[in-house]
């Protein structure tokens, strides 16, 4: 399930900046194959961020992954050429995916009005003591 589409990308940053990131044949018109791919990879990494507290796949996308999406996307799309402010963004992004991660940032609701939280409990376990005023 993809976050942001083409259109996304175009929207935020342009149809002429995302025809130059994705024509490597130099025909003229943006390589949906190529956007897709960067769209994809950036799926990749949102999910494995949000896998921990959010169910999978999300019902209804808040608008925040999108953005972090268009801007991940955006930064692969660029390369190892990526100016400053698109480095920026895409570090800004993994920042917020970490802070959801932590638990610190909640991405928004599903259409039922609440976040779908996954919850497994952590059970310790542990051996019998070793040391101890009752065992030597």
């Amino acid at each position: 399930m993809s976050y942001a589409t083409q259109q996304n990308l175009i929207d935020r940053f342009g149809a002429s900046e995302i025809q130059q990131l994705s024509d490597q044949a130099n025909v003229g018109a943006i390589n949906a194959t190529v956007v897709a791919v960067a769209l994809a990879d950036a799926d990749e990494l949102i999910n494995g961020y949000i896998a921990a507290k959010v169910v999978l796949p999300l019902t209804d996308v808040p608008e925040i992954l999108i953005k972090l999406e268009c801007d991940i996307a955006r930064y692969y799309l660029w390369g190892t050429v990526a100016p400053d402010l698109v480095v920026t963004r895409y570090k800004a992004a993994v920042s917020i995916l970490k802070d959801i991660a932590k638990g610190e940032f909640s991405p928004g609701l599903d259409s039922g009005g609440v976040l779908e939280v996954v919850n497994t409990p952590i059970i310790f376990q542990s051996m019998q003591k070793v040391f101890g005023r009752d065992c030597w």
